[in-house]
């Protein structure tokens, strides 16, 4: 027992280091965007309620600020919104090559403009009150915007517009990759249409309410006072606060483009290096710049679907000659070699090797790949997720097709594939590949890791009918019944486009997806019709005690994993049934 957990615990480090290693600048960067957006949406719903009232739009701002000015909240915001703002700036300086496609540079310029644009709306509704008390909400600043600086309304919409595509650019660059990214977008255009839309509306409602409401003395002492609006010689401290920051975010803006200019020049002075791609083809650039960036420049195609962010593995190379003198990888660039498998030092990431000196090596995708796959439908570039892995395989076709006549031993094996893909579909799965007299079977691609492993359990015991009927109509032909085995996984696995040109197969890569086949194989030594790995039985909601349990060694893997050996699949209905009697 004291072994288990130790070992767990282990595993539990072990997986906690990974995720460590895994976390790029950009994920910060993004998740630091995830918030900055959340809060753009309430405070964008939050001005749509003026097309309703003067008291909504109050009411509204009410818990807007009591939920984005609770002193955690708080914290969180203005750190991811700090931080943001540095990694945009590191950003422009870090570029080398604004190539790529317009919409990022377009992303970054928006990104440097929004600074200098909300500074004196930050510091009139946030340092004014923090310094000398005031009580600004709408009535003052919609006052100050329409009636004594009537351009800054112009300023403001400018913003609302700015930030928001910003931010939308953003969202378009993590989720185009997403499973569900093709059904919702719809959806997520018509809130990026209307959102702003009635965001500037309410805005423009509001205000015309202001400047009626402005003409009564009454309502300029109730909403106009100092207290609220704060003194000329307070009114003149927030200028200046803003008048120093806009001069120290644009010395920061020049300092980083002289920057930018003086590594263009240490570089040069530092010496050219040479590119050899391997075709015969050489490139001279400064040193410094990733190979990627050196292929970009030269107008080299070089095969690259993350856009050189290493995200993917697209744009390895593999490096011809000596490897010592190369830079070691990042952290970043090893855990992405590391998760496909490339062990050999000559294999890098060309988007991360920045090399010193001389070099030659070849490219192992070729660019038409990534081209045709910048077309193609988000999942088919290849993308990492959650799926159930089914491998089922007819035993005694080798027997079969040696008593048969060949177009009969077709015949029978395509009734059985026929049979197996029926129950598949059925359950919401997608026959994926045929192999021989066997078939791959995956489950989630539209659904989550529970509804998928209970699905591919269903799918078992349907096969399981499917199979029996098949035996009743080819008794008269067959001298035994059909026999099959089916072993069941699930877990993390790349999906995408395999294949060469006209032979390409979308199919599912990855442990899991081996791990079942070697379940599949095993049910032939264990006598049982299907092998249910513990992850499946868990995810899917069974107790511990449902299905009877063994540890298995698998080939290929160090440890062995724990597994149910089903001597009928028929009663995986039974159980699935169970769940769901229960959950309803």
């Amino acid at each position: 027992m004291s072994l288990q957990l130790e070992h767990m615990a282990q595993l539990s480090q072990q997986q906690i280091m990974r995720m460590i290693r895994g976390i790029s600048i950009r994920q910060v960067r993004l998740t630091c965007g995830a918030v900055l957006f959340t809060y753009l949406v309430s405070h964008f719903l939050n001005h749509a309620l003026g097309n309703i009232s003067a008291d909504a739009l109050a009411t509204g701002l009410y818990y807007h600020i009591l939920f984005w000015q609770f002193l955690p909240v708080a914290i969180v915001f203005y750190a991811a919104a700090l931080v943001h703002a540095g990694l945009g700036i590191w950003a422009f300086y870090e570029r080398r090559q604004f190539r790529w496609k317009a919409i990022e540079p377009l992303q970054l310029v928006l990104g440097l403009s929004i600074p200098a644009l909300i500074i004196a709306h930050i510091i009139g509704v946030r340092l004014g009150p923090a310094l000398f008390g005031q009580e600004r909400h709408y009535p003052q600043v919609l006052y100050a915007y329409w009636v004594t600086w009537p351009y800054k309304i112009l300023q403001m919409y400018a913003l609302l517009l700015i930030a928001w595509i910003h931010g939308c650019i953003g969202l378009y660059f993590w989720l185009r990759m997403k499973a569900f990214y093709k059904r919702a977008a719809p959806f997520l255009l018509a809130a990026a249409v209307l959102v702003p839309t009635l965001a500037m509306l309410g805005l423009y409602q509001a205000g015309r309410n202001v400047v009626a409401d402005s003409e009564s003395d009454e309502w300029r002492a109730d909403n106009l006072s100092q207290r609220q609006v704060g003194t000329v010689a307070e009114q003149e401290v927030l200028e200046s606060v803003v008048n120093y920051f806009l001069i120290f975010y644009l010395g920061l803006i020049g300092l980083v483009l002289v920057g930018r200019g003086a590594r263009a020049i240490a570089e040069r002075r530092g010496g050219m290096i040479n590119l050899s791609y391997g075709n015969g083809r050489t490139v001279r650039v400064p040193k410094g710049l990733s190979v990627l960036e050196a292929s970009l420049r030269n107008n080299v195609p070089h095969a690259s679907i993350c856009g050189g962010r290493a995200r993917c593995s697209t744009c390895r190379i593999r490096v011809i000659g000596d490897t010592s003198s190369l830079p070691p990888p990042s952290q970043r660039e090893a855990f992405v070699l590391n998760r496909v498998g490339a062990t050999d030092p000559s294999i890098r990431l060309a988007c991360q090797l920045r090399p010193e000196t001389d070099l030659s090596f070849f490219q192992l995708f070729m660019p038409h790949m990534s081209t045709t796959a910048r077309g193609s439908q988000p999942h088919r570039i290849g993308q990492e997720r959650y799926l159930v892995s089914m491998f089922i395989d007819m035993r005694g076709s080798t027997k079969l097709a040696e008593i048969q006549l060949p177009f009969d031993t077709v015949f029978i094996v395509n009734r059985f594939l026929g049979a197996v893909s029926q129950a598949v579909i059925a359950c919401g799965g997608q026959p994926n590949q045929f192999v021989g007299d066997g078939q791959l079977a995956l489950f989630g691609l539209s659904s989550g890791p529970q509804t998928a492993c209970r699905q591919a359990l269903r799918a078992a015991a349907i096969i399981a009918d499917n199979v029996d009927e098949l035996n009743r109509l080819l008794s008269h032909d067959l001298r035994e019944p059909i026999r099959f085995g089916i072993g069941i996984h699930g877990g993390e696995v790349i999906i995408g486009d395999i294949g060469y040109r006209d032979h390409i197969v979308f199919t599912a890569l990855g442990d899991a997806v081996n791990v079942a086949a070697r379940l599949q194989d095993m049910t032939k030594s264990l006598g049982c019709e299907a092998i249910i790995s513990d992850e499946v039985r868990a995810t899917a909601g069974l107790a511990a005690g449902a299905l009877p349990q063994q540890q298995v060694s698998i080939r290929g893997r160090v440890e062995p994993i724990t597994v149910g050996a089903v001597e009928s699949a028929k009663v995986l209905s039974a159980l699935v049934d169970d769940l769901e009697a229960a959950a309803a």
